[in-house]
């Protein structure tokens, strides 16, 4: 909600929550079987077969935590103080980061367009030159309220400090289990 334009952004929030729909219709129908994520992922292994790691649960936080890590890295670049010295109220520079390494690679070449280019092929889609300005995402960050940019970059500090070590062990469970999946959607 955050990142401003909601024609634009819409598509990219229905995927995250159709995606923790899908993660919590698992853990809903049987808590007490599927009490962890990796829980969830040994029973589908063993349920799916040779099918998984292409379906249910397990291919929903794959994608989702894709897309946890691509707002995770945008953070991050913005309180490391990255930017674009020409345009320092823009976050494209920080978008275009945690793009190249949280979804590129799993993306093909249409969604890269989309992504990249402004107006490329859809013209309510204009990926990263759709992003609101710096100033713009702290506010909305901090829920309208005005505060320094120094607290709303420390508060973001604080919430890669929690959040990020949980996303790494959902990385490195999908590693162990060998259920990362490289195909380009």
């Amino acid at each position: 909600d955050c990142l401003g334009t909601p024609i634009v952004y819409s598509p990219v929030k229905a995927d995250l929550a159709g995606n923790i729909k899908k993660i919590r219709a698992v853990y809903d129908s049987n808590p007490s079987k599927f009490k962890t994520l990796q829980n969830i992922l040994e029973v589908e292994k063993e349920m799916y077969g040779s099918a998984w790691p292409k379906t249910g649960a397990t291919l929903a936080l794959m994608w989702l935590k894709r897309g946890l890590k691509f707002m995770l890295v945008l953070l991050q670049s913005i309180s490391d103080g990255e930017r674009d010295e020409e345009h320092p109220n823009l976050i494209r520079v920080n978008a275009l980061k945690a793009y190249e390494i949280a979804l590129k690679k799993y993306h093909g070449w249409m969604l890269q367009k989309l992504f990249m280019e402004p107006y490329s092929f859809f013209p309510c889609f204009t990926g990263l030159f759709s992003l609101p300005y710096k100033s713009d995402l702290l506010k909305a960050l901090e829920k309208g309220k005005e505060v320094k940019e120094e607290e709303s970059i420390e508060k973001i500090h604080q919430f890669l400090s929690r959040v990020t070590p949980i996303l790494d062990a959902i990385y490195e469970m999908y590693t162990k289990m060998n259920a990362e999946l490289s195909y380009k959607a």
